[in-house]
């Protein structure tokens, strides 16, 4: 075996020790996108790279539209293939701003991948590393007053606006074949504890907030129908931090590279629509989830909008700077 199989191989070894080696359950904090094909590499740093494109997507997420402080997510990633020492590499960068309810929180992460071909296919293994920011806006707490059931005070909820930074990390690894594409990665690998502090500096720390780890299995395939200009897109993911587990199957219909359409269905919580279309270097896609789950009865769903940009590389030696825009996918 060559020793970059044997390297590839000891880190997805890693992964699954990682998978199988928690019981720890802690808060949650990636965003939930029902897109989520669109954007693989916000959950797995080794889908970076996978084309010989420039390839930039951004999009927001407007959850539970109804319920007042509900989350709400900005995502922006930018990744790209790099060949070195003639090896195939994919570098890229994430940023994640969400705010949920007195909690916002920001993840910028740094990914790397390093690929390899494999049964036809290539086999990808990437890391990303960055920071977690988290801040609570303490000064809007309101606490209940004037009768026999609540305090005037709480020690328990800060009434000071909090602030803190820690180090984290993700892990994958990801195959993409001709037919079809699959992943597995871990998430706040470390679980980055972050220390709250008045955002002047001044107080020591008294409170602290958990990233929890959480783990993503990802899988899809794009297949053509015969003598016709359709193509059937299925996917899936399933996601766990081992005290629950979430499967979400999307099927999709793309007509002629141009227009797609599909549903999907997230386990115990809703069923989603959505809709896209590509023309030469852009993408545009939209889904609203509908929930089917108790919180129907205050929320009208959920809203979620991607816009992508292609730019294709030529990385031959030979006029390596040269690029022009093409179709996306």
């Amino acid at each position: 075996m060559k020793k970059s199989s044997i390297i590839l191989f000891n880190i997805a070894v890693l992964l699954v020790t990682l998978f199988v080696g928690t019981d720890k359950a802690v808060a949650q904090v990636d965003t939930q996108l029902s897109q989520y094909w669109a954007m693989p590499a916000y959950y797995n740093p080794a889908a970076t790279g996978r084309t010989d494109y420039i390839h930039i997507m951004g999009g927001t997420r407007m959850q539970w539209v109804g319920i007042k402080k509900a989350p709400r997510a900005f995502l922006v990633g930018a990744d790209m293939p790099l060949k070195l020492f003639k090896k195939r590499f994919g570098v890229g960068i994430m940023v994640q701003q969400e705010s949920l309810g007195l909690f916002s929180n920001m993840d910028f992460g740094a990914q790397a991948s390093y690929k390899l071909k494999l049964f036809k296919g290539e086999l990808s293994v990437g890391l990303q590393f960055g920071l977690f920011d988290q801040k609570f806006k303490g000064s809007d707490v309101k606490l209940p007053s004037g009768d026999d059931f609540h305090q005037d005070a709480d020690d328990a909820i800060p009434e000071n606006d909090l602030h803190g930074t820690a180090f984290d990390l993700n892990l994958g690894v990801f195959y993409t074949h001709k037919w079809f594409w699959a992943g597995l990665s871990v998430t706040h690998v470390t679980e980055p504890t972050v220390s709250l502090n008045t955002e002047d500096g001044t107080s020591e720390t008294l409170f602290e907030s958990q990233a929890g780890r959480m783990f993503y299995f990802m899988a899809g395939s794009n297949i053509p129908i015969k003598n016709t200009l359709f193509e059937i897109q299925p996917s899936l993911m399933v996601k766990s931090d081992f005290s629950f587990v979430q499967p979400e199957v999307t099927a999709r219909v793309r007509y002629n590279k141009f227009l797609s359409g599909g549903v999907g269905y997230r386990y115990n919580d809703g069923v989603t629509i959505q809709i896209g279309a590509e023309f030469k270097n852009f993408f545009v896609g939209y889904s609203y989830d509908y929930p089917t789950s108790a919180i129907s009865k205050v929320s009208s769903g959920s809203h979620e909008v991607f816009v992508g940009y292609n730019v294709k590389l030529n990385l031959s030696e030979k006029n390596k700077n040269k690029h022009k825009s093409i179709r996306i996918m």
